[in-house]
């Protein structure tokens, strides 16, 4: 089923690109038209590379990596930052700090610093301290908090960068470029695709555009999301069948173990009584026999 049509994609002005004079060649095969001095984006081509960039984005989702989202530019930054915190994703909408993949447990001592300070405030050490102490502190806090505050709970690299407007940011993609993380990205006319791994042809000035792309990036993550519930909902059912299933074997194994013990001691409770009572039948019988020989002798004097 098709995420969007192409009546959307014209809709929110996606099909409009730079001025002729500022395009990147390697964007030609992307290119409808020029109309007016301005290129046209191919939406056909940009409904297909939609398409591949949500489906790949939706299984790395699915096995339990992160995306991140970059986008400092103004007009992306406030869409990209609402849409990225609905799935829980990390993001970086002020500037994008040099080294922040490939010197990432610099950047984590950062991240663990702000939460230092935070730790300080509730557990009471911040209201010890001096004015001026608690001024620098709050500084600092603010500026990590917008530098790094998106990235807070990225404890390992992510797997993959969703970016918009690539010429912008050119450092995150080259620094995935060095890790070797997929990048998704919106490339417009004037851009290079040629480093992006999955680049969709679309205006990245337009706020509609970029609303609407992102949108379509977002509910493939959601769909991935769903879709790794369900299945840890499902692998938790089949543990749980397996677990009672391995009980109740092992309950039939105990009495299958025990039913020949049962048989034994009914057996051997059974066999008490009839050995009492052959018992009882003999003595009777050996006092009765010597009786008999008694009342025989006295006839047998008599007849002499």
């Amino acid at each position: 089923m098709a995420r969007t049509t192409y009546q959307d994609l014209l809709d929110a002005g996606v099909h409009f690109g730079h001025l002729t004079r500022k395009w990147d060649p390697k964007m030609s095969q992307y290119i409808f038209m020029e109309r007016n001095g301005i290129h046209i984006i191919d939406l056909n081509k940009t409904l297909t590379k939609l398409e591949e960039a949500s489906a790949a984005i939706k299984q790395i989702v699915k096995s339990g990596r992160k995306v991140l989202f970059v986008a400092t530019k103004k007009q992306a930054k406030d869409i990209v930052a609402e849409q990225a915190k609905s799935v829980n994703m990390p993001f970086v909408t002020e500037r994008w700090l040099g080294g922040m993949l490939t010197n990432f447990a610099t950047v984590r001592k950062s991240i663990k610093k702000m939460s230092n300070i935070d730790k300080m405030t509730k557990d009471g050490t911040y209201d010890v301290l001096s004015k001026k102490e608690k001024l620098m502190i709050q500084r600092e806090r603010i500026k990590l908090e917008t530098l790094l505050g998106g990235i807070s709970d990225l404890n390992r690299l992510p797997a993959a960068l969703f970016l918009i407007d690539v010429k912008k940011e050119h450092i995150a993609v080259t620094e995935a470029l060095k890790l070797n993380i997929p990048t998704f990205a919106m490339v417009d006319t004037n851009s290079d695709p040629s480093s992006i791994d999955f680049p969709i042809p679309a205006n990245d000035d337009a706020t509609k555009s970029i609303s609407l792309i992102t949108d379509i990036i977002i509910k493939a993550i959601q769909e991935g999301l769903d879709e790794r519930k369900r299945e840890k909902e499902d692998e938790a059912e089949k543990e749980a069948a397996a677990a009672k299933a391995k009980i109740d074997s092992g309950e039939a194994a105990k009495e299958e173990a025990a039913a020949p013990r049962r048989e034994r001691v009914v057996t051997a409770a059974t066999a008490e009584p009839a050995a009492e009572t052959a018992a009882a039948e003999t003595a009777t019988a050996e006092a009765e026999a010597p009786s008999e020989a008694a009342a025989d002798q006295p006839k047998s004097e008599s007849a002499e």
